[in-house]
């Protein structure tokens, strides 16, 4: 059997839909040897790596509300950040532990983006919850994360959504992407107030990005997936269960290809 690698992408609370498709892995057999994971696809593939369940994870987050996940600063424009991730530490603190990348029972990087360098960094020794936190830390929304040398650290899905060409490097035989943010340029209604503004533009540059960057590593991916999430909002933590049952469907339909791809 070949070695199977997952890259788990970005998506916010759309990223719930990574939770069904690893369930539906599970449930045929499939298990990653190697992951990687961006912003939500951080948080999911750390949990995952952990050794949580699909169906525990699923048990933890399908109920969230964003007052369970962040808090206000007192001092946004000073913090240069609307909120602070210290309540999402805690839960996920409370439902793996405080791991180090040494102590993962599956091999796992996540990528986030250095604001000062104007670069991806690349995620995998130290603290595992702080990694994936710096991995989802949208810009202006949260404030920037502080590792090692790099001091200001946001969403690696500003560069970087789906970091599938991290894979074969770390031993991946078969690589399986899975975007479950797809094509952010349908239209969409922007409502007249700054932050959705902001976070339009964002969601351009992102699709933009992540369509060339795909086009050009085709070669490095043996199967990208992109579960059919609709109009669903990212930035808002509600329907839940939605994302999780297409995600789950998109396993399904997918396993058995998976399947003939890991033992071709």
């Amino acid at each position: 059997m070949k070695k199977l690698g997952l890259a788990l992408g970005s998506g916010g609370s759309r990223g719930v839909a990574h939770i069904g498709f690893l369930q539906a892995l599970e449930e045929a057999g499939i298990r990653a040897d190697y992951v990687t994971g961006c912003s939500m696809g951080s948080i999911v593939g750390a949990c995952y790596c952990a050794g949580a369940t699909p169906a525990a994870m699923k048990e933890a987050v399908i109920c969230l509300k964003l007052g369970d996940l962040a808090a206000l600063n007192v001092m946004p424009l000073r913090s240069n950040g609307l909120m602070k991730m210290t309540k999402a530490r805690k839960r996920i603190v409370d439902f793996i532990g405080e791991k180090d990348f040494s102590e993962l029972k599956i091999p796992f990087k996540c990528v986030a983006t250095d604001l000062i360098q104007g670069k991806v960094v690349v995620l995998d020794e130290g603290s595992v919850v702080d990694a994936a936190l710096a991995s989802s830390s949208i810009p202006g929304a949260f404030t920037p994360a502080s590792i090692g040398e790099h001091t200001m650290l946001v969403d690696g899905g500003i560069l970087e959504r789906v970091p599938a060409h991290l894979l074969r490097p770390m031993g991946a035989e078969v690589v399986v992407a899975v975007d479950v943010l797809g094509n952010l340029m349908v239209e969409k209604e922007v409502k007249g107030n700054l932050v959705d503004t902001l976070l339009r533009c964002i969601d351009i540059m992102d699709t933009r990005n992540t369509q060339r960057k795909h086009a050009a590593r085709k070669h490095s991916v043996d199967l990208w997936l992109e579960p059919e999430l609709g109009g669903m909002d990212q930035y808002r933590v509600k329907d839940l269960d939605f994302a999780y049952d297409k995600g789950y469907e998109l396993g399904v339909a997918h396993r058995d290809e998976i399947m003939a791809l890991l033992q071709d």
